[in-house]
């Protein structure tokens, strides 16, 4: 695959990697962008799109002050690659409604509230629908298609002349004093620096330093199924949400139902008792569903770490930077991770943890 030397090789191209792919671009590197399988084609094709703080975080850490960097940065990533991908982008700041079903779970979602005020996330109570104990409103969650995105990203990241390598595995990452190589399945590239983002695959990847097999925190799937109900545009608002249950609805009207959590492999076959379940959960948290027909199904694959924390930054003194482990936050994540690691290459005295 050797075609000149890139400044930088991005391994992985979903949105984590295709966003970090273009704001290199736009930073004036020369930047290669591979994937096993096709650009945004795993989980950021199957992610339902929830920028959603107010249902991931109750308390004050790095990851939750940089989950609401990054939803705040959400508007112009997405106005910016609207303009250089040539196309329009799903997003809305919609809102999300949050009910608790018990007494009990209506005092933890209230001391939950309390917790998140001091973060700087928002939210109001509001009438319950009927046979719930309460439900809160969080005002600054929004939604986003991330097909959108990832299809943005594609024209932008060609029209900054980034070389995108589809259907391309990467075997190994060799890194040097100031080079790098990446075997893949079309041959050996030489780069000054590497990003893996390759998602759930990401530590099956062997990086070597000198010779020497280099450890990083081991990558895995979790496996989640989603389904889609065909409705009118504008027949639910704000987003729903019950636990791990969700369901939210795209501009066209295309509504999501979510979801499961399966630590499996990366087993494609849906089941079809989690698809029922998941159906038998929405019906009763948005009633609307019952008459909405057979919806579709598929899975996605949620890249985890044995911590469920992202690893986003440069490993040691490499010229290696890591981008994987966003569990069920890669979308949300994504102008944060790229703004981070785009502007650490630039800067290459810069150190993060990992």
């Amino acid at each position: 695959m050797q075609s000149g030397s890139p400044d930088v090789v991005v391994v992985g191209a979903g949105i984590i990697g295709g966003s970090i792919a273009w704001r290199l671009a736009q930073a004036g590197a020369a930047v290669t962008l591979l994937d096993a399988s096709t650009l945004g084609g795993e989980a950021s094709w199957a992610g339902a799109g929830m920028l959603a703080p107010g249902g991931e975080f109750s308390e004050r850490s790095e990851w939750a002050e940089f989950a609401l960097r990054s939803l705040r940065l959400y508007p112009g990533f997405v106005e910016e690659i609207e303009a250089e991908g040539c196309t329009r982008i799903d997003f809305r700041r919609c809102g999300a409604v949050e009910i608790a079903r018990t007494p009990t779970e209506w005092r933890e979602l209230l001391v939950r509230r309390d917790a998140q005020q001091s973060l700087g996330i928002s939210s109001e109570v509001v009438q319950a629908p009927p046979e719930t104990a309460g439900a809160l409103f969080y005002p600054d969650d929004a939604v986003v298609d991330p097909r959108d995105v990832v299809r943005a990203l594609r024209t932008a990241c060609v029209a900054l002349q980034v070389s995108i390598h589809e259907q391309t595995r990467a075997s190994a990452i060799r890194l040097g004093v100031g080079r790098a190589e990446v075997e893949t399945s079309a041959g050996p590239v030489s780069c000054g620096a590497v990003v893996l983002a390759a998602g759930a695959w990401s530590s099956a990847i062997p990086i070597f330093c000198g010779g020497q097999r280099v450890d990083i925190p081991e990558s895995f799937p979790v496996r989640g199924h989603l389904l889609g109900y065909t409705l009118d545009p504008g027949s639910l608002g704000p987003y729903l949400r019950h636990g791990h249950t969700y369901i939210l609805q795209r501009a066209s009207g295309f509504t999501i139902a979510g979801t499961s959590s399966e630590t499996v492999g990366f087993d494609r076959r849906l089941d079809r008792d989690t698809i029922a379940g998941i159906h038998a959960r929405a019906c009763e948290l948005w009633p609307h569903l019952r008459d909405a027909g057979e919806p579709q199904a598929w899975l996605g694959f949620r890249p985890a770490t044995e911590d469920y924390q992202p690893r986003i930054g440069r490993l040691h003194d490499t010229n290696l930077w890591l981008a994987y482990g966003h569990y069920r936050n890669g979308i949300l994540l994504a102008p944060a991770t790229a703004e981070r690691l785009s502007r650490e290459i630039a800067e290459p005295g810069r150190r993060t943890s990992v």
